[in-house]
This record gives structure tokens, C-alpha cells and sequence, in this order.
């Protein structure tokens, strides 16, 4: 009842004019309403009573604001506009052999690193060979298989043509008059009948060398007994194993179709690809390593494209790989590392000790005391292999290389902001 009392009396405090608010009072005391006795220290409500609620009212939310900042444990500004020590994060030896957090030492030093390129070996173009007839043929027989090793002049394989069958004829009228008028000699037979027995007998041979055979089957052409005309050989024009055959006997094969492809193993191309956004500088002879089908060698470079490649979009780097026991073949994929060296000692972290703020800044954590750990914003230099330059750091300084997201996560369920602002 007391209470209802005073609640109704507060809010008629708030609507009523100062007379009424008098005859309320001497109302209330004539009601015989001990106040002393009810043991509330009630005080009378009177101007200054609401001038000193007001003023505790603003008491009120100052400390309710000075709590918010000590609860929220940001810093504020003080009178030179400086910010208070900086947030940290307290981490104890079993949460940071949980969370992996590794720490070192950063020094300042020249650092070896390598870029990885994906690959593939190839055949060197310059000294690989393609076999295929000059003239429309039919394949009589073959003679080497796949993977042979084959000397230049070994014959591959024998085919038939009726073009070359006209040719051979035209050799073998040609040569015999060509014999003839020569044993006479220009003096006799005269300048005109001598050219053109001369002419048409080198026409024959060129058309014959055209379409691919040598001086011992024309050779063979002036023989009177040899009736096989059309038949002909494709031979070995390099050293090297056959790594491609595709071609059955009887199977009529046309102008520059591919038969057999010849190359010489002991030296190989590799063709490395590395992004198109890659500025990294190759010279001429510098040495990457190659890892293919579990076997390692080392491969120099020896060009490099000037255009990007338009199906895989990177950029391609050629290099030379020598093959002397064969243990590397066209056709593997491999994995390609060129190796560097920093000119002068330099800042680097890992990728993995980088974090970026909530404002896109880079942060790295500086460990102050033995599990005490300090954001520290950086700029990102050039790219290292894994490594990137920073600057914002000091050598001697202790960094966590990995375990950051913890450290950031431990600051943040605390309330700090990494950045202090």
C-alpha cells in the first residue's frame, strides 16, 4: 500500500502544478504517514530534490559509460591525443602447443627460394624427325616397330605409288639417252640435242629425290633387270627410337600424312608454365630443377615465348634436359622448380603469419613476452618463393609464423580490436 502511495504521488510529481503538488504533501502528512517509522529515508521533493536527480541521473551514465570502456577494454584518447597501450593476447603453453603456434626470430638475411612451374617433357623439335611419303602411296611392308632405335638410312618402312611408278619410268628413257649423247660429247651431237638430254635426266633425278629416294634407288633405276617400278623405301633421316608408328600394312596413306616419328632421346625439351602475371627474370642457362615419374634432373633454359599461350593462358618457358641413360620420355608430366637468390638480405615471413585486419590492413603478431602476442600492421613487399618481404618489422623481433588465426581469434574474444582503433 506504501508503495502504490508513493508511485502514484512520483508521477503526479511530474503533471502537477507546483500548488497542487503543496496540498498533496500536507494531504499526505495529515494522512499520518510516519515515514521515519516505515524506516524509508524519504526525502521531500522539491525543486532542488529534482535538480539533484537530474544531476545524478548524468552521474548515472557517466559511470555506466566509463564501465562500457573498462568491460570493452578499448583505449581511449588522452588529453596529447595519444591511444593507450596497445591490445594484446594472453596465451598459455598448452593452448599454444593446441593451437600450433610456432614463434622465431626475425632476421634480416639473403634468403634461397624456388617458384614451382608445372610441366611436360617433349621431344626436341630441332632434332626430331617426321616420316611420311611425298605422294599418295599404299604401305607394301613394314620394317621397324615401336620404340626401335634406328641409325639414319635404316629403312622403315616400303610403299607403292603410281606417281612415283611414272616417275622411275621417265628416269629410266631419260638415262640411257643422257648416256649415249654424253659418250659423243657436245662437239658431236651438237649444243641443242646435248641440253636437252642433260636437262631432262636432272629433271627425273629431282623429281625421284622429291618424292623421297636416295641415291642408291635411283642407282638401281639403270639397272636393265629391275621391273619393280612404283615400289619405293622411306629411310631414317636422324639417329633416334621410333615413338610413333601409326600405320598398317596395305593401309593407303596421303601426301604428308605421318607414318613414323623419329627422335633422338639424349636431349629433351621441357616446356615449364608459369602464370601469365609471372615477372620473374629467366636468362638464357639458368638452371631448374625437374622432377618426373619419381626421377629428378636437371635442365637449363634455353627460350622463352614472348606471347601467352592462348589455351592455357601462362606463360611458357622452354628448357634443355639431358637425357644420356634414358631414363626420362616424351610425353611426362613433371614438376619443374626454378631456384633464386635475394641480391641483399631482406625481411621475409611465411604466407601463414599474415593476417588482414578488419580495415584490409596486413597484421603480423609480435610476440612481446613469453606467451604475450602484439598486432603489428606491415606492408607486403615482393613475393619470396612461400616467403613475403614485409616492412613495419625490425630484425630481432619475435613473430608467430603459424597459429596467427588463433592469436587473432583469442584478441578478438576478448573484445580488442587487433588494430587499436
Amino acid at each position: 500500500m506504501k508503495k502504490a502511495l508513493i508511485s502514484v504521488f512520483a508521477l503526479t510529481l511530474l503533471t502537477a502544478p507546483l500548488s497542487f503538488v503543496q496540498a498533496e504533501e500536507d494531504a499526505h502528512q495529515e494522512a499520518g504517514h510516519d515515514h521515519a517509522a516505515s524506516g524509508d529515508d524519504h526525502q521531500e521533493v522539491t525543486g532542488e530534490e529534482g535538480e539533484h536527480k537530474e544531476d545524478h541521473g548524468e552521474e548515472g551514465e557517466h559511470e555506466e559509460e566509463g564501465d562500457h570502456e573498462e568491460e570493452g577494454g578499448h583505449g581511449h584518447e588522452d588529453e596529447n591525443g595519444g591511444h593507450e597501450e596497445a591490445a594484446t593476447a594472453s596465451i598459455n603453453a598448452k593452448q599454444k602447443d593446441l593451437a600450433g603456434i610456432e614463434v622465431a626470430t626475425l632476421e634480416s638475411k639473403r634468403v634461397d627460394y624456388e617458384i614451382y612451374a608445372p610441366g611436360e617433357l617433349l621431344t626436341n623439335g630441332y632434332t626430331s624427325y617426321h616420316v611420311s611419303p611425298r605422294v599418295a602411296s599404299v604401305v607394301l611392308r613394314r620394317h621397324v616397330e615401336l620404340g626401335e632405335h634406328v641409325t639414319k638410312g635404316q629403312p622403315l618402312v616400303t610403299l607403292f605409288s603410281e606417281t612415283v611408278a611414272q616417275a622411275q619410268a621417265d628416269y629410266r628413257k631419260a638415262f640411257p639417252e643422257w648416256k649415249r649423247i654424253s659418250g659423243l660429247g657436245r662437239s658431236v651431237v651438237g649444243d641443242q640435242r646435248f641440253n636437252t638430254a642433260k636437262a631432262n635426266i636432272e629433271a627425273a633425278r629431282a623429281t625421284l629425290l622429291a618424292y623421297g629416294l636416295n641415291d642408291d634407288d635411283i642407282g638401281a633405276l639403270k639397272a636393265s633387270g629391275v621391273d619393280s617400278l612404283g615400289e619405293y623405301m622411306l629411310r631414317a633421316r636422324v639417329d633416334g627410337a621410333v615413338l610413333t608408328d601409326e600405320f598398317e600394312q596395305g593401309q593407303r596413306v596421303e601426301a604428308g600424312q605421318p607414318l613414323v616419328t623419329l627422335a633422338d632421346e639424349s636431349e629433351l625439351w621441357v616446356e615449364a608454365h608459369l602464370p601469365a602475371s609471372s615477372d620473374i627474370v629467366l636468362e638464357k642457362g639458368a638452371e631448374a630443377e625437374v622432377r618426373a615419374a619419381g626421377r629428378v634432373g636437371v635442365a637449363t633454359v634455353s627460350q622463352e615465348a614472348h606471347t601467352i599461350d592462348p589455351v592455357t593462358r601462362t606463360r611458357i618457358v622452354r628448357l634443355e634436359l639431358d637425357n644420356p641413360e634414358d631414363r626420362f620420355h616424351p610425353g611426362m608430366f613433371a614438376d619443374v622448380y626454378f631456384r633464386f637468390k635475394t641480391s641483399e638480405p631482406v625481411l621475409a615471413v611465411p604466407e601463414t603469419a599474415l593476417m588482414r585486419g578488419a580495415d584490409g590492413d596486413w597484421t603480423v603478431y609480435v610476440e612481446e613476452a613469453e606467451g604475450e602476442y602484439e598486432p603489428v600492421e606491415v606492408e607486403l613487399g615482393r613475393s619470396i618463393g612461400g616467403l613475403r618481404e614485409v616492412s613495419g618489422l625490425a630484425a630481432g623481433q619475435r613473430v608467430v609464423l603459424r597459429g596467427a588465426f588463433f592469436v587473432a581469434s583469442e584478441i578478438a574474444k576478448g573484445g580488442f580490436d587487433p588494430h587499436n582503433h
